[in-house]
């Protein structure tokens, strides 16, 4: 393909977030997650599903659809959703019990089908006793762009709120209207991740300088479309994106240089010793404009930065 990206990219992401769950852990009744060290985390699955989201509000087409987001009568599994790609079918067309499917010819169709296969990458482990080609085959495909989890700039205060379920569930049940629950929110927080995209397994994927674009803006746009309950419309949003583009395969710079670059400073961060204090006046005034991100270009030949407001 002729317009496989063809020079290293490299991208740092500044997220807000402000009385919000932007993660939660389903081994800590789902409080926003922290790691040992105090700072909240937002993992690199929920970012990548992020992603993809924002793919499909693209009208691009997806592998991996969230389950409330797949249309209607289509398929949702993997395995019925690979077969439906005609260019899948095609390779599968020509398998028989003495010509099983080529893997080089299914791992090419599976990247031209879906922009997440390209980026990201699949496995694709299949049973067998279907006898659709696709039995026993066991494909990992590696894709080029990266994402590394996001961690808060300083340790996170978690806000625990009790809410009551106004309703039953099931008929009959003892359970009264007033049933507690709790609700666990970061009053203010900033989030950084880092990414990136290999040139060399672009070019494997058919990774397109298109699929790139299509990446830079839904990392722009990451939280559009993404409210909920947990995260309530305004309540999360890219600060910054920081987009470098490298005039080589290689790199200008190597990656943790060039991520490195980029400095974020929260205005309402917590000493040392305050780790688990809830001032509301602290937090009350907190702004995303008020956070302060700066890149420390180094000036070389051949690296280029672009600071792009988010959404």
């Amino acid at each position: 393909m002729s317009n496989v990206l063809a020079h290293k990219v490299d991208f740092t992401v500044v997220i807000g977030v402000k009385n919000a769950n932007p993660n939660g852990d389903p081994l800590d009744s789902n409080r926003p997650r922290v790691n040992s060290d105090g700072l909240g985390e937002i993992s690199d699955v929920a970012i990548k599903r992020k992603i993809r989201n924002r793919w499909q509000d693209m009208n691009l087409p997806v592998l991996v659809e969230s389950q409330d987001r797949i249309p209607v009568g289509e398929p949702t599994n993997l395995r019925d959703r690979l077969k439906a790609s005609e260019q899948v079918q095609k390779v599968l067309a020509g398998v028989t019990k003495k010509q099983p499917v080529d893997r080089y010819a299914l791992m090419a169709a599976a990247n031209a089908s879906w922009i997440d296969v390209r980026a990201f990458g699949q496995v694709l482990p299949f049973k067998s006793g279907s006898n659709d080609g696709l039995d026993g085959v066991s494909i990992p495909l590696r894709g080029p762009v990266s994402i590394q989890a996001a961690y808060s700039t300083d340790p996170i205060v978690i806000r625990e709120e009790q809410i009551t379920k106004s309703i039953n569930l099931e008929p009959g049940s003892a359970k009264g209207s007033d049933t507690m629950g709790t609700k666990a929110v970061v009053p203010f927080g900033v989030y950084v991740f880092n990414g990136s995209i290999n040139i060399e397994l672009a070019q494997k994927s058919g990774f397109t300088q298109e699929d790139a674009a299509a990446l830079k803006e839904a990392l722009r746009t990451l939280f559009v479309n993404d409210s909920s309950a947990a995260r309530p419309e305004g309540s999360m949003a890219v600060i910054k994106l920081i987009w470098w583009e490298h005039d080589s395969q290689l790199g200008q710079l190597a990656p943790y240089l060039v991520h490195g670059a980029t400095k974020v400073k929260n205005p309402v961060a917590i000493q040392k010793g305050e780790l688990f204090a809830d001032d509301q006046g602290r937090y009350q005034d907190a702004d995303f404009t008020k956070v302060e991100v700066s890149v420390e270009d180094p000036n070389i030949e051949g690296l280029h930065v672009e600071v792009i407001d988010g959404f």
